[in-house]
């Protein structure tokens, strides 16, 4: 049951920050080479889901 919550944690502190940096990169590049599209603006998007970029942090004092 310790590994499972292992592996759980790998998944959401590697592997989904890695797929949504390479979303990021292939919206850009599809941008760069056929200009703004559904597909590019769709990416974009869903990487602003997993991972903002200029996310605020709360700060408490």
């Amino acid at each position: 049951m310790m590994q499972k919550r292992i592996a759980q944690w790998a998944v959401m502190a590697v592997a989904v920050p890695l797929a949504a940096a390479g979303a990021r990169q292939l919206s850009h590049t599809l941008e760069a080479r056929r200009g703004p599209s559904g597909v590019s603006r769709l990416l974009s998007r869903g990487t602003d889901v997993l991972r903002p970029q200029k996310a605020r942090r709360r700060r408490f004092w």
